[in-house]
């Protein structure tokens, strides 16, 4: 259960309202770095937590924090909305330029929507859609995305801060900055408790023997001129002390994909339909079956529904191969049982030549 005493967490004040700086603190309140963003994040994460209690416990009261962030900057909104012009034909707007490029560069749902209150959206009036809030269920890639979203918010918080020149308004966000700083310092000694580096990679309950380790502490380079980047990243024992970082041209180790030709009923070209598997130069050499030209293997081929299905769509049948289809997947092309295999054109490309 949730209680409130009615009261602000911290007071909010404004000397001189401005219903620019309204717009602006929207974003504190429903951007993408805001207070909803971190608020809905850490109750998910909290609600949904697993393991120790004491988790669960902080995340629900540092959410709860939230909740009264909130609170504050609707009223910071609501301030500086207050005195604000309500019509295009008031004399203060109509006999003075400024007060009406002013009035222009208010967010009008303040006045049309809410009559002079704050609202769930950025300062270009996007409505919060909770894309952003991440609970994974993992206590510490969960931690590591709570760093960051405290790290923007206070970024913007600062940011913020150096856009008024309003006392009480400062006050209020020199109070929000300091509460971001606890913040990540929390979430951070969440992690140090559970291992810190030690507990990487996320999730640490895969075991690491499962996955291509050649490739696990590669740094990949994709410029054509094999130019690396170097840095912490590409030299030395990893983070985790589980290996070793190591700068890697990035190479090709699969072929060409080759897609199986759209069903009849698929709303796709005859041509489409008809040309067979990949699109012209795309299929290797020597996988296209010598009679017909069409990709040896297509999905068409052997499928005792062809014949009539591209009757019944007026494409003529003739020429499809009677044969090719293996275990459900395609045969030729790199198809096999369905699936791929290591590339189109037979044995597999290795990535891992160091620079």
């Amino acid at each position: 259960m949730f209680y409130t005493d009615g009261q602000l967490q911290f007071p909010v004040r404004v000397e001189r309202p401005n219903p620019i700086f309204a717009r602006a603190l929207q974003q504190a309140i429903g951007g993408v770095e805001g207070e909803i963003r971190v608020m809905m994040q850490y109750l998910f994460q909290g609600w949904g937590s697993r393991g120790p209690k004491k988790y669960r416990d902080m995340l629900i009261n540092t959410g709860t924090e939230e909740i009264g962030h909130i609170e504050m900057l609707a009223t910071a909104v609501a301030l500086n909305l207050e005195g604000a012009p309500l019509s295009m034909q008031e004399d203060a707007v109509a006999g003075n330029g400024a007060v009406a490029a002013v009035m222009g560069g208010m967010n009008l749902r303040h006045i049309l929507s809410t009559g002079m209150g704050a609202t769930p959206e950025n300062c270009n009036g996007v409505p919060f859609n909770a894309s952003h809030v991440y609970a994974s269920g993992n206590i510490v890639g969960d931690m590591y995305a709570n760093v960051a979203a405290e790290a923007t918010g206070r970024v913007l918080a600062v940011r913020l801060y150096e856009m008024t020149d309003d006392p009480g308004m400062k006050e209020m966000l020199s109070f929000l900055i300091a509460r971001d700083t606890m913040h990540q310092q929390q979430w951070l000694a969440v992690i140090e408790e559970l291992g810190g580096n030690a507990a990487l990679p996320v999730p640490n309950s895969f075991l690491q023997e499962q996955e291509q380790h050649q490739f696990a502490y590669g740094y990949f380079g994709h410029r054509v001129d094999g130019m690396i980047p170097e840095g912490r990243w590409t030299q030395g024992p990893s983070l985790d002390g589980k290996g070793t970082f190591e700068p890697m041209r990035s190479r090709p180790l699969g072929g060409e994909p080759m897609l199986a030709p759209p069903p009849p009923n698929s709303g796709a070209q005859v041509e489409q339909i008809q040309g067979g598997g990949a699109m012209e130069g795309a299929v290797p050499p020597g996988t296209r079956d010598s009679a017909t030209g069409r990709p040896m293997g297509s999905a068409l081929a052997g499928s005792p529904m062809a014949g009539a299905a591209m009757a019944g769509a007026g494409i003529p049948a003739a020429g499809i191969p009677a044969a090719g289809m293996t275990g459900g997947g395609m045969t030729g092309g790199g198809m096999t049982g369905g699936g791929m295999a290591a590339n189109a054109t037979g044995a597999p490309n290795r990535n891992d030549t160091p620079v």
